[in-house]
């Protein structure tokens, strides 16, 4: 798929040409990257005259993801707020020489290690509940959502990502998943991989695939935004 790249100033807009009707102007979180999906006869001319007539817009879309609440990095220390499926808790931390284990009851987040164990390997060990958390989710989530699509997919991974939320191999009907879903509501997470199921009908973001996302999955676009607005991590997190 070929791409190009308009300048407009120290704006640098990504150009697609698909096989659709109509253009779509999209301004990625979190760093306000911009993309142009036009129809494959769309000389580059008319695409900079659109993307010029929506500079406004584009600007605004940017700032309000500037402004967007992140979370300071997480030091895994006592009283330390963690966002688990969307909800706030406390971190409370025990050192034994036993075993790591990490405990939820209610709004509190139990945290077992051993005396002098480093920031790493705490960071380490609730990433590792997390995918377990998420192990026990997403296996019934796809099967769901496998009879309603008509799909079939062969294996799912789970991952810290940097670039986006999901991803979708068409080819090998792979899906992979963020890690950092495990902080934000379920029905976030359920909105993720129906979308990148989803592409195993349809592997670009082409019409037919906003139609089949609004054909069996109507609110995806208020999760979309639902998504986008939640605080970021500390690190450098997108859709």
């Amino acid at each position: 798929m070929k791409t190009e790249t308009i300048q407009l100033g120290e704006l640098s807009i990504q150009v697609t040409r698909k096989a659709i009707k109509n253009v779509h102007l999209s301004v990625h979180p979190p760093d306000g990257r911009v993309t142009l999906a036009a129809p494959t006869a769309t000389r580059l001319e008319v695409a900079r005259a659109y993307a010029i007539s929506k500079l406004a817009w584009i600007r605004k879309q940017q700032s309000q993801l500037r402004n967007q609440s992140r979370e300071t990095p997480r030091q895994f220390v006592e009283r330390e707020s963690h966002y688990l499926w969307g909800r706030r808790h406390l971190l409370t931390v025990i050192k034994r020489d036993t075993k790591p284990s990490v405990v939820r009851d209610h709004k509190r987040l139990t945290l077992t290690v051993r005396p002098g164990s480093p920031k790493a390997k705490r960071a380490e060990i609730i990433h590792e509940w997390h995918k377990s958390l998420l192990h026990g989710l997403v296996p019934a989530l796809i099967k769901k959502w496998e009879s309603k699509l008509g799909v079939k997919v062969s294996a799912y991974y789970l991952q810290r990502m940097k670039t986006k939320w999901g991803s979708c191999n068409h080819r090998f009907s792979h899906i992979r998943l963020n890690t950092e879903l495990v902080k934000k509501p379920k029905d976030l997470l359920e909105y993720v991989v129906v979308h990148e199921m989803a592409h195993l009908l349809e592997p670009t973001h082409s019409e037919r695939f906003m139609a089949i996302l609004s054909d069996h999955y109507p609110t995806w676009r208020d999760a979309r935004t639902e998504l986008n607005e939640l605080s970021l991590s500390a690190e450098v997190w997108k859709e």
